[in-house]
């Protein structure tokens, strides 16, 4: 029979793309294992472009909320069906599905004091795994070790009748070379290369004759919007108009990605896109993409990574700084133009 495992997944879309790293160390230390997510709905179409992953299972409780009636119906719905479960958020809740569930072995690090909830709860060295992936994976090995985790990139695959849906639905044409731009950040505007920057990047980008498209979720429309405008109207901005299994389909489709320290980013390096990363309050030791495509700019102010939503300092330097020739420069040293 083979392994059955349950992933208790993240909330955000960054970290579950890293997640898949620990999805396909467990197809590697256990190959056939069957491997199950739970994880919010929106992540469900994400999770359907990693080939390990058997289902997503929607976890109809929102990011904070307690909920525990419904999380012991979940785990009692779950009963004798997995081997393992790995639970990847650090709060005490998260690790109860698994607990009502009666897994076997619980899995994860010892978070919220989750140690009745955990039966195999380690203590997390965070000098030692600096970076979030190599936390996840670390999770796989059934003894603890002082060596640091192989991480297996993640690898979104996209197909062909998916492409082609989308070229149909859109009315694309693929003729002229394609560069996305992601100015938003979830988080906060701490992250975000300013608006400014973005609009000058595009325009440079239009006059050599590419496409621009400006990619982002409802809540990045005015940024978007400002973008377009400043930029001239030349872009193509599918803020707030894509699900996110399209998102992933259309960025497969560009030749290049800049992007704020965000969950497309992540997505970008899934899909193997060159990726220029523009990092100003987090730190690129801890997120970096995983892909081998991609430049990091990262300026190092002494007043950061300072990890706050917006600059305590109100001047956004560690951003700001980043001029658009670095931009530029970084991405034709990975794409021919």
């Amino acid at each position: 029979m083979s392994y059955r495992v349950l992933v208790v997944g993240p909330s955000w879309v960054g970290d579950m793309v890293m997640a898949q790293s620990l999805f396909k160390t467990i197809q590697q230390r256990h190959p056939g294992a069957v491997i199950d997510v739970l994880a919010p709905d929106w992540s469900l179409p994400l999770l359907a472009h990693m080939p390990e992953v058997r289902s997503g299972l929607s976890m109809p409780i929102a990011h904070g909320q307690f909920g525990l009636r419904e999380r012991w119906a979940i785990g009692r719905s779950l009963r004798g069906a997995y081997d393992q479960a790995f639970v990847l958020p650090n709060s005490w809740k998260s690790a109860l599905m698994p607990w009502f569930a009666r897994i076997p072995r619980r899995t994860g690090w010892v978070g919220e004091q989750r140690y009745g909830l955990l039966n195999d709860a380690r203590r997390l060295d965070k000098q030692r795994l600096r970076k979030m992936v190599e936390r996840f994976v670390a999770l796989a090995d059934d003894t603890p070790t002082e060596s640091l985790p192989v991480i297996l990139p993640p690898t979104l695959d996209v197909t062909a009748d998916e492409v082609q849906a989308v070229v149909q639905r859109f009315h694309l044409t693929l003729k002229r070379s394609i560069i996305a731009l992601c100015p938003g950040a979830a988080y906060g505007p701490a992250k975000q290369w300013p608006t400014e920057s973005f609009a000058a990047l595009a325009q440079r980008w239009l006059a050599k004759g590419w496409q621009v498209w400006l990619l982002g979720s409802g809540k990045d429309k005015a940024v978007c919007a400002a973008i377009q405008q400043a930029s001239g109207g030349g872009c193509v901005d599918w803020s707030g108009q894509l699900t996110l299994a399209e998102t992933i389909t259309l960025m497969s489709l560009t030749t290049a990605v800049v992007s704020n320290d965000s969950g497309l980013m992540h997505v970008a390096a899934a899909l193997d896109r060159p990726v220029v990363a523009l990092y100003g309050s987090t730190d690129p030791g801890f997120a970096p993409p995983l892909n081998k495509q991609h430049q990091v700019l990262y300026l190092g102010l002494d007043c950061s990574p300072c990890a706050q939503r917006t600059c305590p300092l109100g001047h956004l330097d560690c951003l700001r700084l980043i001029s658009v020739q670095q931009v530029e420069h970084a991405l034709c040293n990975m794409i021919t133009v």
